[in-house]
């Protein structure tokens, strides 16, 4: 039951492995909505059953967690690697909800980066089949997480001080971007210490990550641009460079037209 349990963990290539794919990134993305949607002036009536949804999705990715622990051959190599961790952070208020430690509530907004798992996968939801297709999706989903995240942590640690300049969950969006591409208008600034670590560490993430992620999506648009579709008999892969005789993945003659 355990290996069948780890199995469909990880596949999604059979219906049962891809639905809960597809309920872990639903629930993912749903969380995500909630914790910016609390950002904004809502009725409390609302609120009250928005926290409670959030509530319930904590048990599920605390009963996921568990559930991977548990079906884990090398329990101490799936503690440290990257997705446990992220996995970690993403539960850590649920378990921690009794302590005050109001700190605890920027984990929250790492939630999205649990969708990195399954951009590794070789098809992502049955959708994009090809590896340039995942390769472009995990740029701009790459680029699309340090903006949210760096969007969130900023809100919550500015909020409180300074909730004329970060009312909202977009005017965070707004000073990541700024901030993120230098262009730094400075019609917003931080003021806690806190606030002006973390534009530092924006500051750095977009002079060294966001240039290679951006390169990186211009020259795999460029080699997409220039493959050409021919099916390998022998892998299944699509797309190979123009005037390829062979499959770049395993090597077997390509058919000419």
């Amino acid at each position: 039951m355990r290996e069948k349990l780890a199995f469909y963990l990880q596949d999604i290539e059979t219906p049962v492995g891809r639905t809960i794919t597809l309920a872990i990134t639903g629930l993912v993305l749903l969380s995500s909505a909630i914790f910016v949607a609390e950002t904004y002036p809502i009725p409390s009536q609302t609120k009250l059953i928005l926290e409670e949804i959030n509530a319930v999705i904590l048990v599920c990715f605390s009963v996921e967690y568990i559930l991977r622990f548990w079906c884990a051959e090398n329990k101490i190599k799936f503690l440290f690697s990257l997705y446990s961790i992220i996995d970690l952070i993403v539960i850590l208020p649920f378990f921690l909800r009794e302590i005050d430690v109001s700190f605890i509530f920027v984990f929250r907004w790492f939630r999205i980066l649990r969708l990195i798992r399954f951009l590794d996968a070789k098809t992502l939801f049955g959708k994009i089949n090809t590896e340039d297709g995942v390769i472009i999706a995990r740029i701009l989903f790459t680029l699309f997480s340090i903006i949210f995240v760096y969007s969130g942590l900023i809100y919550q640690v500015e909020h409180r001080a300074n909730p004329q300049d970060f009312a909202t969950f977009l005017d965070a969006v707004y000073f990541s971007v700024v901030t993120m591409t230098t262009v730094g208008f400075g019609d917003v600034t931080p003021i806690s210490e806190t606030g002006k670590l973390m534009t530092v560490l924006m500051i750095i993430t977009g002079i060294a990550l966001i240039p290679w992620q951006l390169g990186d999506l211009v020259k795999q648009l460029v080699n997409t641009a220039n493959n050409k579709q021919s099916l390998c008999s022998g892998c299944g892969l699509m797309f190979h460079d123009a005037d390829a005789q062979f499959c770049k993945r395993c090597g077997t003659p390509l058919e000419r037209h």
